[in-house]
Parts: C-alpha cells; structure tokens; sequence
C-alpha cells in the first residue's frame, strides 16, 4: 500500500497547484489592506501603555471609583435644602418641571408635592460641608473631599445613564473609562490586572439592577484592557487553582508551548486579539500566586478592619470590596471600578436609605482615610457617586407614608471627589432652592471625564482611537476640563 503522503502527492495536478498558488496570493493580499485599516493599529502592551502618553504631569497614579448605582437621592444626602423643609407637601413651582422628562413611574403623575429631607442636616469639618446625619461617617473626612453639587446628566433610566457615565456614550459598545486608561496608561503591576471590577449589592436586594458586563468592557479598544470582574464569592477569579497532578513547572512548560503557537499565528494573521490571548494567559499564571495573597486579611490591623465596618469580612459585601480597592491600588492596578446597587428608592425611602447608607458610609470613608494615613491619597483618585440624582418631588401619593419615593432625576445631582489633584474641602456648583437644577458652575458628564484624564496627566481632545473610520474619545466631541475642582 501507498504511504498517505505520497499518494496526495501523486495526486496533485497542474490545474490543482495554481489554485492553491492563487488563494494563498489572494489571502496575503486581503492581509495587507485590512491590516491597519480594519484590523486596526497593534495594540500597545499593557505594561508600557502609548509612547506619547502622557501628555503632562500627572496628579493622579490610580483612580478607585466608587460608583453607586441606581442614584443616591443628593437632596437627602449631601444638598442641603432648607426651602424643602418649609414648603413640604406643597406642589413644586409648575414653571420647574413643565417640559422636563421622567420615568414612567412619575411621567403622567399630577401631583407633584415637595418633600422635606429623610435625615437632619449639618455642617461639619473646618470647610462647614453640610452632610445630613444618615452618613456619620463621611460627615468626618469632609475637609478630604470635594462636593459636586452642580452635575448634571441626560439619560433618566438606569442602564443608559450608567453606561453614558462609565464610557460617554448612552448606548454600549463604547469603551469603559478603565479601558481607555489602561490602554492608553498602561500598568504598574507585575501580576495583578490594570483593571479590575467588583461588584456589591444591599443585602435586602430591594431593587433589580443589574450589572452588564460592558460597564467595565473595553468596546473596540482590544479585549485586553477590558476590566477583570473579580467574584463577590468564592474564589474571585474562577480556575485560579490547577487541576490535580498538574504542577507549576508542567503549567509553565505548557503555557511556554501555548505562547510560541499563538505568535506564529501572530505573525501569520496580525489579529491584536491573538495578543490578548497571550497576555490573558501569562496574567491568569501570575494571578494564581498573587489573588490568594491579596485576599488574605490576615495581615491586616484590627483597628482598620473595624473601620471599615462589620461587614468587611463579607466577601462581595461593599465594606469588603472597598478595602480589596485599596489593597488592589498599593499593588498597582490602576483603575478599581467598585459598582453597588441598591439606590434606587421609588417606593422605600422611609426606611430603605437608611440601610443603603449603613452599608456604604463607612467603608467608603474608611477607604480615603485608609489611603490617606498611607499616604497614598496625595496620588490616588477616588470618586463616589451615582448615575443621576433623585427628584425633590415625592413619587406617590402624601398619605401613603410607607410607601413614599423619589424618582429619577438627572437634571442636578451630587458627587464627591478626594485625592490626587483634587481640591479638598470645597463644594463646588450650586442648585436652585428645590435641588432641581444647577444655577452656577454647571458639570456635564463628559466635562467630569475630561478631568479625570486631565488629572492623569491626559488632554480629553488629543486621546483618541481609530475606528471604522472614525476617530473616537471617551468625551466624544464634548466636554471642558472643571478648573475650579483642581488644586
């Protein structure tokens, strides 16, 4: 019998050679227009970021953003509004909200009656912050933090409103604001990933909010610098552990292996995604060692864990996720997007913000202290807020007490800033009596990103990623750097 190898050689005729002659000419061919053009240029690695990048001194190394989905209601929390005490229970001036858009939920609702806030206010620190009493804790870091009281967003639904904060754009496909920093940044961690994600929720589960993957998604910029969503249980990041009989010198053989295959098909297609691949597989082997380490609290101070709160050795809780933040940062992951839900009080405000802000207030204060007396603050950048605000206007009827709530409200909301760049002990922006909307120093979202690239050392206008051509940024074609928040 014939060997297989020389039988397909005798079978191969004249006419069959320069069809396969043609296709391969073909292919390399197509290979070259669609290398830079559609394909797009090569990605940077993630160690190094862009050469050109950044465009000045930075004031920030790090950012940890501490976003609260579904909208802390700013007139209960942090805009003190004495005109909501005295005119509680009657209808707010027509001449506010005609023309102005609503969720369905208070849209076509005809009585609009003000409410008075749910806690008491008062000032506190040597800035004289006014914070109300359902947040202690923040209440004693206000001469560290910087109060936006002047945002102002367009989306009054959730998913868009998030999506618009967290990448520029209302609808998805966009880059995270994470990708776009560790693309263009970079990273200074040997072993842990430019960009990681946690999320928490309020243990009552009082709302629906859900966490979609492309908040923390890198769009069209490379897979690689998409977020690395830590788990809330359980091992944080799953196959960290290797399969029995598989030892640490058999995994790095067999991942030497793997690489040298990927770089030839590198070389052979110039997919950027096949560099992911190869990244994702040396960052997952470096993470078997590094993870269990990080979330090892062992080695932590008693004193701290207390000051984060109870709740801290709670893996997915807030308290836990917020010192997992900072221990993240000291290890040199750039951005940590820590995401809680929870805030959405349509028919729960009597008593469902009280709990949402026992779970959050301390560990997010404990976090900057945390990071201050490290002295790590001066560089680091933490930013806590939601997606839109709260409407001052009750949802629902006056005499159902048990069930009142506060709608959407992206006309005017707040936020607080502490940390690299950023000028403590200031409020920043002012609302109109009612908190309905901004009246001085008015904060678009796209001019609260351009910041927060200014502050790393990046001009919003110049960083920028070709594709399907078109050039994009996260500020789209908008946005203003806040000089007045800047130290």
């Amino acid at each position: 019998m014939m060997h297989p190898i020389q039988q397909l050689n005798t079978s191969i005729t004249r006419r069959n050679f320069f069809g396969k002659m043609a296709q391969g000419i073909g292919s390399m061919a197509l290979g070259t227009l669609l290398s830079t053009e559609l394909i797009g240029r090569q990605a940077p690695t993630t160690a190094k970021g862009i050469q050109s990048l950044p465009h000045f001194a930075p004031k920030a190394k790090r950012i940890i953003y501490l976003f609260q989905n579904g909208a802390p209601s700013h007139v209960d929390l942090f805009d003190y509004k004495p005109a909501l005490e005295k005119w509680h229970g009657t209808q707010i001036p027509n001449d506010l909200v005609e023309g102005k858009r609503f969720s369905t939920m208070t849209g076509k609702q005809q009585n609009r009656p003000l409410i008075s806030a749910r806690g008491k206010f008062a000032q506190h620190g040597d800035s004289g912050s006014w914070v109300s009493d359902l947040m202690p804790e923040t209440a004693k870091v206000v001469d560290d933090l910087c109060f936006i009281k002047s945002m102002y967003t367009e989306s009054v639904n959730h998913a868009p409103a998030i999506t618009f904060f967290l990448t520029g754009s209302e609808q998805p496909g966009r880059p995270s604001m994470g990708s776009w920093l560790t693309y263009g940044l970079g990273t200074t961690s040997e072993d842990l990933p430019a960009f990681v994600a946690m999320t928490s929720r309020d243990k009552e589960a009082s709302c629906g909010q859900i966490f979609y993957d492309y908040y923390w998604g890198s769009g069209f910029l490379p897979t690689q610098f998409q977020g690395v969503k830590f788990r809330g249980g359980g091992d944080p990041v799953l196959y960290l552990k290797d399969p029995p009989g598989m030892s640490r010198t058999i995994r790095r053989e067999l991942l030497d292996d793997l690489e040298q295959l990927n770089h030839i098909n590198l070389d052979r297609y110039g997919d950027p995604e096949i560099n992911t691949r190869i990244a994702q597989y040396e960052m997952a082997y470096k993470m078997q060692m590094s993870v269990p380490e990080l979330t090892d609290f062992s080695n932590e101070p008693k004193h701290i864990l207390n000051m984060y709160g109870p709740d801290v050795h709670r893996k997915g809780s807030f308290a836990y996720n917020c010192l997992m933040a900072r221990r993240l940062a000291e290890r040199g992951v750039r951005f940590v997007q820590c995401m809680h839900a929870g805030w959405d009080q349509h028919r729960n405000l009597n008593y469902q913000l009280q709990i949402q802000c026992k779970d959050t207030d301390a560990p997010s204060a404990a976090l900057v202290k945390d990071l201050k007396q490290r002295g790590m603050l001066e560089d680091t950048l933490v930013i806590w807020g939601g997606e839109f605000g709260r409407t001052p206007f009750l949802q629902g009827k006056i005499e159902d007490y048990r069930n009142w709530g506060r709608d959407h409200h992206p006309y005017v909301f707040t936020l607080w800033m502490a940390g690299a760049g950023i000028k403590p002990g200031i409020s920043y922006g002012t609302s109109d009596d009612f908190g309905f909307s901004p009246v001085e120093n008015k904060v678009h979202v796209h001019d609260f990103q351009a910041t927060i690239m200014h502050l790393l050392g990046i001009d919003h206008e110049l960083f920028t990623f070709k594709h399907q051509g078109r050039r994009y940024r996260l500020t789209d074609v908008h946005g203003h750097v806040v000089q007045g928040i800047l130290a």
